[in-house]
């Protein structure tokens, strides 16, 4: 996030420091300049108003207050999962359920898809004049955001790849024998085709060396709808639940939206942690959360002076070495993370899924970091993208929407509150998992881990 007279960086360069791979130099901000407001990082903000010792003394004072407190007054599992939820009135889940409300969302999904090509095909190869590149990594990538927390898992109901399965399986449907059955998905595949998804898209967003050029943008759209079209035609419309990375992406962060459905099929309006206690322990899961991490944790880091000096001398290149930066980043909390898992199976005892028992701990620390990394930029650009593709005139200047004290305080809370929300999301469920005397014990590897987290989080906030 970066602000008028701080200094930002530009898209197409990993650290936001050789503009187009340029390799010269850090690029000051100018207001409305597409090419400094794709850049976006908890790291590309510079002193900012708020004192450090402040920062981590409140940090660590609500982890340590809340782990107590936890400790002293919840001593059995509260949080019912998906069997939770206060059922919303007939009328309004029969509107959101009606085929014509779905066929219109999928329409929807598509028609923006399309304009978005189109945009590719025919506009400038310039993020100045075509609105393609703030579509794909504004409003689509950081808007799935407060759209997942609001409304639930948006994309499954939008994904134009689904509607074109649909389309092109109703094509081949008289070619094909439709009582021959589909093969089955390896249940030990889980999500890591969306970690691998996951990791791609950062990778394009953070090291490629020109992610906002339409032929960039077109080669990888056109890859991973190829891709997943396939992989779709042979097992079946089940494939995007757990491979498609944005569909899973915005059905974690939907975790902890207050709208959700029951078990029994039921709109209802429930408690997040409900719906956050219901996230499935599926393989693939910690590295997804993981991914989401580290990604951001690079993005924080990768304009820091020491790391754009190690990216300009490197006899690697820029690009591996950025690659190799970005995969230690994701290597490092994920490590931390099993680490932390051993560490609580050793104290608390065993368990079998020992991993994925506390992953969904993960998704709001990574809500968190989202919110501080993202905030700016979504209020920003996003008004510019949307003025860009209606053909507006003069579309106004980005304007960041607080100022650097209040954008400041944002991301801290953000970050914190993060961190809170995990450790009572790991409390339930440790009470749950693990007999009384060895619950509270077995969660302060899992308090390590994130003070740790926040540490770290905070460091590449203030720098």
């Amino acid at each position: 996030m970066v602000t008028p007279g701080v200094q930002g960086s530009v898209p197409g360069s990993v650290s936001g420091a050789c503009g187009g791979g340029a390799g010269s130099g850090v690029v000051p901000y100018r207001a409305g300049d597409p090419l400094t407001t794709f850049a976006h990082g908890i790291g590309s903000q510079h002193d900012l108003p708020i004192s450090p010792f402040y920062a981590f003394a409140g940090a660590f004072t609500a982890l340590f207050v809340s782990f107590l407190a936890l400790g002293l007054l919840w001593s059995t599992s509260r949080f019912r999962g998906d069997r939770s939820g206060r059922a919303l009135p007939a009328a309004l889940q029969r509107a959101a359920d009606a085929p014509a409300t779905r066929t219109a969302l999928r329409g929807l999904g598509l028609a923006a898809a399309l304009a978005v090509l189109l945009h590719l095909l025919l506009g400038p190869d310039d993020p100045a004049r075509n609105p393609a590149p703030g579509a794909v990594y504004v409003l689509f990538w950081v808007g799935l955001v407060p759209a997942s927390l609001l409304l639930g898992p948006v994309w499954r109901l939008i994904n134009p790849l689904r509607t074109l399965h649909r389309l092109l399986t109703r094509a081949r449907h008289r070619r094909r024998d439709p009582d021959r059955p589909l093969p089955v998905l390896p249940a030990r595949l889980g999500q890591w085709p969306a970690a691998a998804g996951l990791f791609a898209f950062t990778w394009l967003e953070l090291v490629a060396p020109d992610p906002a050029s339409t032929t960039t943008l077109l080669i990888a759209l056109a890859a991973y709808a190829a891709v997943h079209l396939l992989l779709a035609a042979r097992f079946g419309e089940r494939w995007f639940d757990d491979a498609d990375a944005f569909e899973v992406y915005s059905a974690l962060l939907a975790r902890l939206s207050p709208l959700g459905r029951r078990n029994d099929g039921r709109l209802v309006l429930r408690n997040p942690f409900h719906g956050l206690d219901a996230t499935p322990e599926r393989p693939g899961l910690v590295a997804t959360v993981c991914v989401l991490l580290g990604s951001t944790a690079y993005d924080g880091f990768s304009d820091n002076p020491s790391w754009i000096n190690v990216l300009q001398t490197s006899p690697l290149g820029r690009t591996p070495t950025a690659t190799l930066g970005l995969l230690a980043s994701i290597t490092l909390v994920a490590t931390l993370y099993c680490l932390c898992a051993a560490a609580t199976r050793l104290v608390s005892g065993p368990h079998p899924r020992p991993l994925t028992a506390f992953a969904h701990s993960l998704v709001p620390i990574a809500l968190g970091y989202l919110v501080a990394h993202y905030f700016s930029l979504l209020v920003t650009e996003g008004p510019r993208t949307v003025s860009m593709a209606l053909g507006t005139d003069n579309a106004p200047d980005p304007a960041p929407p607080l100022g650097p004290g209040g954008l400041a305080a944002l991301q801290v809370v953000a970050v914190v509150t993060g961190h809170v929300l995990g450790v009572v999301a790991a409390h339930d469920r440790s009470v749950r998992l693990f007999p009384p005397v060895k619950a509270v014990a077995g969660q302060l590897p899992l308090l390590a881990l994130m003070i740790a987290y926040t540490i770290g989080g905070l460091s590449l906030l203030l720098n």
